[in-house]
């Protein structure tokens, strides 16, 4: 298996003080540099993904705005690939597929942020591109939602989005564990 990490929107919007701060992002930045380190590390192929936000009323990840930055611990270095997207798929409307082709790259380790919008919708166009997925839920962030007048806390929109990818769009395991499966 020839395996990439893909970086999803882990930008500085979601992070304390940014327009759509997530719970729990600052641990799940925390585990993602891990993960970005050992790839770096061991010269495994990385992807980072921005959303630049491009719909008429967007609030957060707006162009050429602080927010939409990517935070601080996980920043590109020159030499690494970084594609703007403007859909959650990382897959819509990017360059990524083409890319990971021709790496011939058939596993992703996936990360990053919102587990619920970006991160679900990445999860599932992978595994529908034939990619075997790892997903390390501890370098994934989401938010509490309301629905019908209900608060669901973002521990259960985490959990519950984690319980519905994992078996069949992803093995859902922790960072370490991904790291363990991985070739040293």
């Amino acid at each position: 298996m020839k395996t990439a990490l893909i970086l999803v929107d882990i930008q500085n919007d979601y992070f304390p003080g940014g327009k759509m701060e997530l719970e729990g992002s600052i641990q799940a930045g925390v585990q993602a540099h891990s993960l970005l380190s050992y790839f770096r590390q061991e010269r495994l192929p990385l992807v980072h993904i921005q959303h630049i936000s491009s719909r008429p009323g967007a609030t957060f990840f707006l162009p050429d705005t602080d927010g939409m930055r990517i935070y601080g611990d996980v920043q590109p270095l020159i030499n690494e690939i970084c594609f703007q997207k403007h859909y959650p798929n990382s897959f819509r409307e990017t360059p990524l597929l083409a890319c990971l082709q021709s790496q011939q790259i058939n596993r992703l380790v996936i990360c990053g942020m919102m587990t619920h919008m970006c991160i679900d919708a990445t999860t599932r166009a992978a595994y529908d591109l034939g990619f075997e997925c790892l997903l390390a839920q501890d370098a994934c962030a989401t938010k509490t939602l309301t629905h019908l007048g209900q608060d669901i806390p973002a521990q259960y929109v985490q959990l519950s989005f984690m319980a519905a990818l994992n078996g069949t769009f992803a093995k859902v395991l922790n960072s370490e564990e991904i790291k363990s499966r991985l070739p040293a």
